[in-house]
């Protein structure tokens, strides 16, 4: 006997309602490298670039400490914006407090030894002059705009991928090319079950994206 399989993640069979006329809808365009998605795919979308210490610099100017090398920082870790390090201890092995764009205090740096906190990696070298008490390092971190392309939604990405903000209405192969496609992305009653995860979320997981999708008027029932 011939068994015939149904894929029931049709064009838009997730939907429960949506609204009138458009708004519910928009274009998009997911990633290539994205594979095969069905629709009802959880999607994240690439709203931010990598990383990178922009600038070094001083205020007051630090007469006495550089930074040997240009900070390596780590997506999804380190805040962007400016990060300070004051001098607390004078000496060829003072200390400095590094606190974040917030004013938070993130851990010590003791002059020449290589220093990490909230994902930032540097080394503040004696420059000659000794460093002193209420010198201040600058470093400003920066991220650069990503390309706004939507991908399965992954708790795991740093690039707003791991944020869900739309779902995949109509199904689509973007294994080796972008591909424009529209997406469900506001005031819309969606059917839980039938929506589709990238493999391996837990139940965690998934309802911290359906409480994101929430926040748009997305709410699954």
């Amino acid at each position: 006997m011939t068994v015939l399989n149904q894929d029931l993640h049709t064009t838009g069979s997730y939907l429960v309602s949506e609204a009138n006329g458009r708004l519910s809808r928009d274009a998009g365009i997911i990633a290539s490298g994205s594979g095969v998605l069905k629709a009802g795919t959880v999607l994240g979308q690439r709203t931010k670039g990598a990383l990178s210490a922009a600038a070094v610099a001083g205020s007051p100017a630090p007469a006495g400490a550089t930074v040997t090398a240009s900070p390596a920082v780590t997506a999804g870790v380190t805040k962007v914006g400016v990060h300070i390090f004051r001098c607390e201890v004078a000496g060829p092995t003072g200390t400095w407090q590094h606190e974040d764009p917030e004013g938070v205090y993130v851990g010590t740096v003791t002059t020449g030894t290589a220093y990490t906190g909230q994902g930032m990696t540097l080394t503040i070298t004696d420059s000659g002059t000794d460093p002193a008490i209420g010198e201040v390092i600058k470093v400003t971190v920066s991220a650069a705009a990503g390309d706004n392309k939507y991908v399965p939604h992954d708790p795991a990405a740093t690039n707003g991928a791991e944020t869900a903000v739309a779902i995949l209405y109509e199904g689509c192969d973007a294994t080796s090319a972008d591909v424009r496609r529209t997406l469900t992305k506001r005031n819309s009653e969606v059917t839980a079950a039938e929506l589709v995860w990238k493999a391996g979320l837990t139940d965690d997981q998934k309802a911290a994206a359906l409480a994101s999708l929430a926040i748009r008027h997305i709410i699954a029932r």
